[in-house]
């Protein structure tokens, strides 16, 4: 795959989320209970992100792995008879072998959720302060809709969902000669935005004829958000994700 693209052009992208982050994604769009999770269907789709992300080559970090061989430990675990799992389980460890896994995850989040009130508060006290300034000027910013609300979770799955959709049309082709370069699809996705105040996600992707040109527009796309030049915003969780020019970026 990457082959057919610039094989030494690697998304840097500077990703927050970690492995805890999009088991807790998944688990929400999943909309199952944290302390019953369907840890078959969690891991399955849990390897299907780190998946997509090795196949897209970005920067996947250790941590990454280490969940996902934890995830198949506690799967395959599941799958034994329940007298060989008591067997293999101390009676501090408890029968279930989610347990440990989904104390990480309810400490984690109750971690976040506070995280998030902080700045929050942070945010409102910092608007209150700027508007006693009598020399600050608007930035353009203040209306727009904040980019936490998309994370790279929310892009690869909708990257995946304009990938299935387009494998179905009949012009679609899974390997071609042409070579499609990342700072290409740059340029024509910014000359696209020249003229557009915002657009949807799967807008970007419409005269993509081939899995190669869906990855290498994908990762350009990646590399605008990064550069802050494209701003991203969903109106709701797990909705259509739509692109709008930064507003320092004219």
């Amino acid at each position: 795959m990457m082959s057919l693209m610039e094989a030494d052009y690697k998304i840097k992208l500077e990703v927050f989320e970690g492995p805890l982050d999009l088991l807790l994604y998944l688990i929400k769009k999943e909309e199952v209970d944290i302390y019953d999770i369907p840890i078959e269907r969690i891991t399955n789709q849990y390897m299907e992100y780190l998946s997509l992300m090795q196949m897209l080559n970005l920067e996947v970090a250790g941590e990454f792995l280490v969940m996902a061989a934890t995830l198949m430990y506690i799967k395959s675990r599941q799958l034994l008879p329940a007298d060989q799992q008591a067997t293999d389980t101390t009676p501090e460890e408890g029968e279930d072998p989610r347990w440990e896994l989904i104390r990480q995850l309810v400490e984690y989040k109750k971690f976040k959720e506070a995280a998030r009130e902080l700045a929050r508060r942070e945010a409102e006290q910092s608007r209150r302060f700027h508007r006693l300034g009598l020399e600050d000027e608007p930035t353009g910013d203040e209306h727009a809709p904040p980019l936490a609300e998309v994370s790279i979770f929310d892009l690869i799955r909708a990257f995946q969902m304009v990938l299935e959709k387009a494998q179905q049309r009949e012009d679609f082709r899974e390997i071609v000669e042409e070579k499609f370069t990342v700072s290409d699809k740059i340029e024509e996705i910014l000359y696209t935005m020249r003229e557009r105040a915002e657009m949807r996600f799967s807008e970007v992707f419409e005269r993509a004829t081939s899995r190669t040109e869906i990855v290498v527009t994908f990762l350009a796309l990646l590399e605008l958000i990064r550069l802050k030049r494209l701003r991203v915003h969903q109106a709701e969780p797990f909705g259509e994700i739509v692109i709008m020019r930064a507003a320092h970026a004219g």
